[in-house]
């Protein structure tokens, strides 16, 4: 591959990680590294990097007067992990509504090689929500040492109640279009993605004002049949949250069976599912069964973990410190205490990636394009995220062949 000289004209005006304009381009060159574009392997070479934007992916080595440089050792030099669904890290959940917890989730996840996120909620108070919001808000400008938050994901209040796993029953409900609108007038643009159950009253209705918006739309903790699912579709459902957890599958009425969302994830090509793959909530023989028959582009994974992420066994807590569950973390799972069901996971971007190479055993450029290029693609911002090419944005993650993270590079900064 030849060197690529940067073109000026590739972009309008360069930015640092906050939003400000900078006056002077930092150059940064990755020298050595083993890059994973990730839609393949192209072996040692150099990935050039000036402010914010990558200018060159080269073979060879790369030299430019003045550029810090990294020298990557031989690692692997990968697009930085897209997390679309998680809930904290690091002792810190987003229903906390503090500032702390903003800032030290992303910050855990950024050294587990998650570069961008989307903070997810879960079944609460509309007033809980509309605080969130409002904290989001602010997070997202004073967060400079974490995953950027690039918006919110909101898991619910729309569930079949059946299905409700670790959400709060108190606050399941039908869609009401009184309601879901001031949702969306007070959430704006901050609200990127939205799961809910489709065969609830009023969900499909809901669905075209959120596809009018733009606003991801995903199954999650449902009912729905596998016909009721493919009429989700036609509404604008193109994806199914952390696929085979409280998503139904075949079911028995007076001695007849019927196929599910799940058989319908697996037979619409037009359906990507999301994987929490920390090789327990989906143990190997389905991660192997969900490879086999939809492939790498339509799997993306995520952590969809709680606050004991990045730090160990013991105690914790599921949701918010003031109006959350107790769990107990342990077998690398949050369990109820009773140990009866699993309370939510605790994996971070790295175990994901390492548990489909190992534990799935799929090439690891497979692994890395569903935590990268996949999840960019299905939010839409492969424009300039999920992928090591000229004219994105510099979010990469250097690691080593045991996925262990060596640096986190956020948008041309290195943060670790």
């Amino acid at each position: 591959m030849s060197y690529v000289k940067f073109k000026p004209t590739l972009i309008c005006s360069l930015y640092d990680l906050y939003g400000e304009k900078k006056n002077i381009m930092k150059k940064l060159i990755i020298k050595n590294g083993r890059i994973l574009t990730p839609f393949r392997d192209i072996g040692i070479g150099s990935v050039v990097i000036e402010d914010s934007i990558i200018t060159a992916v080269e073979t060879g080595d790369v030299n430019i007067e003045g550029a810090e440089v990294i020298d990557a050792g031989g690692n692997y030099v990968s697009p930085g992990f897209i997390d679309l669904h998680t809930h904290g890290a690091g002792n810190h959940d987003f229903m906390d509504a503090t500032m702390e917890a903003y800032l030290g989730a992303a910050e855990m996840h950024a050294k587990h090689g998650t570069t961008y996120l989307l903070p997810t909620t879960l079944t609460s108070t509309n007033e809980g929500l509309y605080d969130t919001f409002e904290l989001f808000r602010k997070a997202q400008k004073a967060n400079k040492k974490g995953a950027i938050l690039g918006g919110l994901h909101l898991e619910g209040p729309y569930f079949a109640f059946n299905q409700k796993g670790a959400q709060d029953p108190r606050y399941l409900r039908n869609p009401d279009p009184k309601e879901y609108m001031e949702i969306l007038e007070k959430g704006g643009d901050i609200i990127k993605r939205w799961s809910m159950a489709p065969e609830l009253p009023g969900a499909l209705e809901f669905a075209t004002e959120l596809k009018k918006r733009g606003i991801m739309l995903s199954m999650a903790h449902t009912d729905a049949t596998f016909e009721e699912a493919m009429e989700a579709y036609e509404y604008g459902f193109r994806h199914i949250t952390h696929f085979y957890s409280c998503t139904a599958s075949i079911t028995r009425r007076n001695a007849f069976r019927y196929a599910g969302v799940v058989e319908a994830g697996y037979y619409n090509d037009g359906i990507v599912l999301e994987v929490i793959s920390d090789g327990i909530h989906v143990p190997q023989p389905l991660l192997k069964l969900l490879y086999k028959i939809k492939g790498p582009n339509r799997l993306m994974l995520c952590t969809d973990c709680m606050r004991a992420a990045g730090m160990g066994d013991g105690d914790s807590i599921l949701g918010s410190l003031k109006d959350g569950q107790r769990v107990l973390v342990e077998d690398g799972v949050a369990k109820l205490p009773d140990r009866t069901a699993f309370a939510g996971s605790v994996a971070t971007g790295d175990r994901c990636v390492r548990t489909m190479r190992d534990l799935a055993e799929i090439p690891l450029v497979e692994a890395v394009s569903m935590m990268t290029e996949s999840p960019a693609r299905v939010l839409g911002i492969d424009d300039r995220k999920g992928s090591i090419q000229v004219g994105k944005d510099a979010d990469i993650v250097i690691f080593d062949n045991n996925i262990n993270i060596k640096h986190t590079i956020i948008q041309g900064n290195v943060i670790f």
